[in-house]
């Protein structure tokens, strides 16, 4: 079955790169995703590490990052097998359209630290930490409810201790997301969903 999967996940890839960028983003899902509201757009297979979590190791946070790049950008960088990066969603500013690129059950590279990779839950967000207006409610709203389903699935606390920015992960150069991210805002959304 896994094999089946990797094989899919590579032809849906390969077929994905033959379309110009501006459609690739907005394709329709191919695949089932993990979070209900969001659509497949795989990350290559040579961006992240096949697992079987939680059975294999147990997700206990979400990091938040931002992109330093547009939805459509972000995508394609994910897509890229010479890029090594990945994350398992991508969120959009404008009106907060959920893309999911890598399995929750497999294991993202988008921490920068292997042992945060494990157990966690990566969410990408289009924008830039400096450009505050890429923060748009809607896109806060989508990505709370993402988050508040990520947490109640694998029995996350919903707070700071648990859902972290990019720039807290141990020997992070980042400095994602920025100053500009309403954290408690964030949370009491995390909350409310």
């Amino acid at each position: 079955m896994q094999r089946r999967r990797i094989l899919q996940g590579a032809a849906v890839t390969a077929a994905a790169a033959l379309l110009p960028a501006s459609v690739r983003a907005v394709a329709a899902p191919t695949a089932e995703t993990d979070h209900p509201r969001a659509q497949w757009h795989p990350a290559s297979a040579s961006n992240y590490t096949p697992s079987s979590r939680p059975s294999a190791r147990p997700v206990d946070q979400v990091i938040i990052h931002v992109a330093q790049q547009t939805f459509t950008q972000t995508i394609g960088i994910f897509q890229n097998p010479a890029k090594q990066v990945s994350a398992h969603y991508v969120v959009r500013s404008g009106d907060g359209f959920v893309a999911q690129c890598v399995r929750e059950q497999d294991i993202a590279w988008h921490a920068g630290n292997w042992d945060n990779n494990t157990r966690s839950i990566g969410i990408e967000h289009e924008g830039w930490v400096d450009q505050p207006s890429y923060f748009t409610h809607t896109m806060y709203a989508r990505s709370a409810k993402l988050t508040a389903d990520i947490c109640d699935r694998y029995g996350v606390p919903k707070d700071r201790a648990h859902i972290i920015g990019h720039h807290e992960v141990p020997g992070s150069d980042h400095t994602d997301p920025g100053v500009h991210w309403d954290w408690v805002r964030y949370i009491r959304l995390v909350n409310l969903a």
